[in-house]
């Protein structure tokens, strides 16, 4: 092989590295991004904070409703209709919840989604769990639960105190996944 030819692979392999690196760091920098600026005075909970009052009209009735009740547990996923992950996490957590009884954790669903079109994908994607119903925006709770991301589907979990214990990004894969993640301490 010529000293050229040798020099032009090495510096090749070179760029190669380096580029895998900055692509790498990138990518680190974007998963820990904390997505858009949060609108003035908007409190984001911590872990083991209490999670903020809230209600939220059920989906099918329309009835307020707390989104955090102590005294049992509770599961609260963040889905929209043109999510495609929530649409194959629901059938999942619909098991998960008729696993837990009257006691264990009780799995809530929140759209952040208009309500027809929320109605419409619940037609197609039948749950047993209750439903609820939020537009979507800067501050609306899934944000003050700490999805900073504004990513869906998107879970938080609560204590039976009322304290945020947790947040996932993204889909579940099972139902199993789900059970090893819902322990509340």
């Amino acid at each position: 092989m010529k000293a050229g030819t040798a020099a032009t692979w090495a510096a090749i392999v070179l760029l190669g590295g380096l580029s895998a690196g900055l692509g790498w760091w990138l990518g680190q920098r974007h998963q820990e991004a904390s997505g858009p600026p949060l609108p003035a005075g908007l409190a984001v909970v911590e872990a083991g904070q209490p999670a903020p009052a809230i209600l939220l009209p059920d989906l099918r009735s329309g009835e307020l409703r707390p989104l955090v009740v102590p005294g049992r547990p509770r599961l609260l996923n963040y889905w929209a209709s043109w999510c495609a992950p929530c649409r194959e996490e629901m059938p999942l957590l619909d098991a998960f919840a008729q696993t837990q009884g009257g006691n264990g954790v009780e799995v809530v669903g929140i759209a952040l989604d208009a309500r027809e079109e929320a109605l419409r994908f619940l037609d197609q994607v039948p749950v047993r769990f209750p439903q609820l119903q939020e537009p979507p925006g800067p501050g609306d709770s899934s944000v003050r639960l700490g999805n900073r991301r504004g990513v869906l589907p998107f879970t938080a979990l609560i204590d039976r105190d009322g304290r945020l214990q947790k947040i996932h990004y993204g889909p579940f894969a099972s139902a199993a996944e789900i059970q090893a993640w819902a322990t509340v301490p």
